[in-house]
């Protein structure tokens, strides 16, 4: 199965330290979203969708980009790195909802920890510090072992 990752990862790069673990495991193809032509999906079985959380949901490049491509039958997975990672089903559903528009089949979700120093929480040091950590990325290499079983 032809894999892809594509994500945006901006204050701390805690997404890309995810992204490539993810994409390790699977041994797939990975890019940052907005340096992609959206063409580039018709080559891919599967596609990973991730960013950083902000303000509750997705980096907007993840938006722009689907809105660009045509619908699709292709399977997806959605990641993210947050200062809340429990929050993951409210953090993924919009993100879920306009990839399910497209016509992709959500293979999995997976969120965890990222060093988090936006707003007031810039002013206490902020949130996860030296997330996300050892455990988080071997945490993301078994949610992409259960993607290859999908």
């Amino acid at each position: 199965m032809k894999t892809l990752i594509l994500y945006k990862s901006i204050h701390h790069k805690n997404t890309e330290k995810i992204a490539k673990a993810i994409a390790d495991v699977l041994k797939a193809d990975i890019y940052d979203i907005d340096k992609v032509n959206p063409e580039i999906i018709k080559n891919y079985d599967i596609i990973g969708f991730g960013s950083g959380i902000y303000f509750g949901k997705h980096h907007k490049s993840l938006f722009r980009f689907l809105d660009k491509i045509s619908k699709t039958n292709k399977k997806a997975f959605i990641f993210s790195t947050a200062g809340f990672p429990f929050l993951k089903s409210m953090f993924h559903k919009e993100l879920r909802d306009k990839l399910k528009n497209k016509g992709f089949e959500i293979v999995g979700e997976f969120c965890c920890k990222g060093y988090h120093t936006y707003g007031i929480f810039k002013l206490f040091g902020g949130l996860n510090k030296n997330h996300p950590n050892e455990e988080d990325i071997k945490k993301a290499k078994e949610f992409a072992k259960n993607i290859l079983k999908n």
